[in-house]
This record gives structure tokens, C-alpha cells and sequence, in this order.
């Protein structure tokens, strides 16, 4: 980030999310610099860790697995437990940035149930704070082009390498060509930001948007009703 040269950017270290000891000295840090800039309290609170790995649930690690829950979930909640003072101060909001999760999605069960999960809390959150007026916005992603996400061939070929691959090796070798395909129609990282902008500026944000290729198509699965949404899905692997 200091590349960038903002100096309205300011990078705040160590913050591991799998450490909830980081966080108080982080929350010091940042009243400093709104008491510096005169500021009343936080205005946003915007979540966006990701990760995740590539796998069928019974070749899941769990060590992995137990880091993306502490890093997507627990590390999350405790951010907002600490800042929660500061953005009532202010009148904040809290943004969630997660894929348009709540359906199921083969080999990626350790990114989506994070995402299930992390709707779950925005949504109860949204009751809770109430009283408050906290607006507790969800931005849903498809597919963007980022790192993590053009790595699924690597990670298949990983897999396959495992004793049991060859359970899952057809099923997993034509998941990979269709990711393959997938990947050249991501969308730039610059749209969700330029949508992040707009939630985080709008007097009254909606409390879900979606943005990237594909998340118009998991919208209209997650409306359906459950077991047909399943009975698709089946099909469709």
C-alpha cells in the first residue's frame, strides 16, 4: 500500500486476523489518528479478508480449513466488537465484502461456508444494530480476477495427487476446464471497488450488492426455493 503514495493511506501493522491479540493496539492506533484528523468516530468498518483452497470436502484440510475460519469469521466478528463504539460515534457502517454464497458449490466448501456464515451475521447484525442505524451492507462478488481466483488448476492438479484422488479425477478434471473457461470472463477488481465507493458514500446504501461475472445467475438461484436450487446444482455436476 505504500507504494500507492496516498498519504491518506495508512497502513496499519501487524494485523493478522488470526490473531485477536493484534487488535487492541489497532484500535488504539486508529482513535489517534481520528482524534488527529478531528474526527467524531469511525465512519466504516469493511471486511474483504479472503482465501480459501480448492478441494472436495473429504480432502479438506482442516488445519487450513480452522486458519480460514479464524481469518473470514472469528477475526471479523472481533473487529466489530471493537470498533462498534467508534462507528456509533460516527454514525458508521459496517461492509462485508463475500462471494454470493449461499448456495452450494462443490470443491470450494472452505471459501462458501465462510461466505454462508458471514451472511448470516451481516443479516443478523442489520437486527441487532438497529436501534443505532448502522447500515450492515453486503457486496456479493462473482467471479473477479484477482490471485487466489486463477489458481484452480494448479490446486485440481494438487488434489488428483492425493491417494484417493482418482475418487474424484473426472469430476475434478471437467470442474477444472469449466474454471478454466471461467476465469478468462472474471471481471477487473477496479468495478467492486468503484461499487464499494458507492456503497460506502450513498446517504442510505442498499444492504446488498451484487457485482461480478456470474453473481446475477447465483442471485437468481438463491432465490429459489431450497430443494430446487439443489435438484439444479445436481444436475449441473
Amino acid at each position: 500500500m505504500r507504494q500507492l503514495q496516498e498519504p491518506n493511506l495508512i497502513p496499519i501493522c501487524p494485523l493478522d486476523l488470526r490473531r485477536t491479540d493484534d487488535i487492541p493496539a489497532v484500535v488504539e492506533t486508529i482513535k489517534s489518528e481520528l482524534q488527529h484528523l478531528e474526527q467524531p468516530g469511525l465512519y466504516a468498518l469493511i471486511n474483504a479478508a479472503g482465501g480459501g483452497s480448492v478441494a472436495p470436502v473429504e480432502f479438506m484440510d482442516l488445519e487450513l480449513f480452522h486458519q480460514e475460519l479464524q481469518t473470514r469469521l472469528v477475526g471479523p466478528v472481533a473487529l466489530i466488537q471493537a470498533f462498534l463504539p467508534l462507528l456509533r460515534q460516527a454514525s458508521g457502517r459496517i461492509l462485508w465484502i463475500a462471494t454470493p454464497a449461499t448456495i452450494p458449490t462443490p470443491y470450494v466448501t472452505s471459501i462458501h461456508a465462510c461466505d454462508f456464515a458471514a451472511n448470516c451475521i451481516v443479516r443478523t447484525l442489520e437486527i441487532e444494530l438497529k436501534p443505532w442505524q448502522i447500515p450492515c451492507i453486503q457486496i456479493r462478488c462473482g467471479g473477479i480476477k484477482t490471485a487466489k481466483g486463477l489458481r484452480t488448476t494448479a490446486e485440481v492438479e494438487a488434489i488428483l495427487q492425493h491417494p484417493k484422488g482418482d475418487l474424484y479425477r473426472e469430476a475434478l478434471l471437467k470442474w477444472s476446464e469449466e474454471m478454466a473457461a471461467f476465469d478468462q470472463k472474471r471481471t477487473e477488481p477496479e468495478i467492486v471497488a468503484q461499487l464499494v465507493l458507492v456503497a460506502l458514500s450513498a446517504p442510505k446504501p442498499k444492504r446488498r450488492y451484487s457485482v461480478g461475472y456470474m453473481s446475477g445467475v447465483a442471485a437468481l438461484l438463491e432465490s429459489l426455493p431450497q430443494a430446487l436450487t439443489d435438484k439444479i446444482l445436481k444436475m449441473r455436476f
